[in-house]
């Protein structure tokens, strides 16, 4: 006899679950999209942002805001089939039946393993490419602002004991001016460069490519000193343009792969300003196992059946996956304006709320 892993009862629940998950993004992303673009269509006109731009601006705003409340929708649509299943009677007939508590939440979590991967791919690779020409259009048609284009007063670390320092750089010409490079051996000062300019040379077919004008060296051993001067060199120097523009929202716009190497890259350099990278990184992992546990909740909190419908549940469940994205913001915040590690601020959700799915698990109708 022919044993198949999923039986129809499975197909049955996680049709259920993945079309009322499906059908509720598509709903109230739908509404989010009319309200948003309400709300902004006077700027679209005023600074007169083009049909085919708001178009792919909202083709990029629907899947990012879809991954972005994936937790509620999975929440509100347990929910939702989980009560009509038990005010129909059905999850009394299939415990009935002889199929444990246990045993039920099978499909629900073939579901919520479905979501997550779906959720992990979307937030790590397909989304951040698609958020570049989002934050761009959003600051120019919605915001009226400008991404940086000039940075004042810029050090950082190239290589081990490698520092460079930059007076004033200027994105838009790729050119600095008042450029100092110090090496460092064993503490001490070996080699001291200064340029009055330098340009980054974007036609090159190598990376890091700058050119230096009106360079001084200062090459020190001992108690002598050797000073050479150039009017013009070109040399390979490990850094670029982006490591000087910061950006609002910049860690959105990275894959994963992107986003830890530049973390690494920024870390070797000595720069502080990383806990914003560090807690998207480590988001990106905790937020898939949310379907799981958000799910569990769900299940236990609605296979009930009561007399006032699903209001109760429905309204428990809003409640607490809205504590759950809250608490998300304030551990992230919180990390990123203290001394909290980034990955326990990514985690904290998760933990917390996982004690609350065991709680609800176990307080369950049988």
């Amino acid at each position: 006899m022919k044993v198949t892993f999923l039986k129809r009862i499975d197909r049955y629940l996680i049709g259920k679950f993945l079309g009322t998950y499906i059908f509720s993004i598509l709903l109230i992303i739908s509404i989010a999209v009319v309200f948003d673009f309400n709300e902004n269509v006077d700027r679209f006109t005023t600074y007169h942002a083009s049909g085919k731009g708001i178009f792919y601006y909202y083709l990029n705003f629907i899947p990012y805001y879809a991954n972005l409340f994936s937790s509620l929708f999975v929440f509100l649509s347990v929910i939702f089939f989980t009560s009509k299943l038990a005010d129909n009677s059905e999850i009394i007939a299939m415990i009935s039946t002889g199929m444990s508590y246990r045993r039920l939440m099978l499909p629900y979590l073939i579901s919520s393993a479905i979501i997550a991967c779906a959720t992990f791919y979307l937030g790590s690779e397909v989304i951040p490419r698609g958020s570049i020409k989002r934050l761009v259009f959003e600051n120019q048609y919605k915001k009226n602002k400008k991404n940086p284009t000039y940075a004042d007063r810029v050090q950082l670390q190239v290589d081990k004991g490698v520092i460079a320092y930059m007076e004033h750089f200027d994105g838009i010409s790729k050119t600095g001016i008042h450029f100092n490079l110090d090496k460092f051996k064993d503490k001490k000062l070996v080699s001291h460069l200064t340029a009055s300019s330098v340009k980054y040379d974007t036609l090159s077919n190598v990376r890091n490519h700058w050119t230096l004008n009106n360079v001084t060296i200062r090459e020190l051993h001992g108690y002598k000193e050797k000073i050479t001067h150039f009017n013009t060199i070109d040399s390979i120097i490990a850094i670029e343009p982006n490591d000087f523009l910061f950006t609002r929202n910049m860690q959105e716009t990275m894959t994963n792969d992107e986003l830890l190497l530049y973390i690494e890259k920024q870390r070797n350099r000595g720069s502080k300003n990383l806990k914003v990278f560090e807690v998207e990184y480590h988001k990106r992992y905790a937020i898939p196992f949310a379907a799981f546990i958000l799910s569990t909740i769900g299940m236990a909190l609605s296979s009930r059946k009561r007399k006032g419908g699903m209001g109760i549940a429905l309204g428990t469940g809003i409640a607490l996956s809205a504590a759950y994205i809250l608490l998300q913001t304030v551990s992230a915040t919180f990390s990123i304006n203290s001394g909290l590690s980034p990955m326990l601020a990514a985690w904290i959700p998760n933990i917390l709320f996982t004690f609350i799915a065991w709680y609800l698990y176990k307080k369950a109708p049988r």
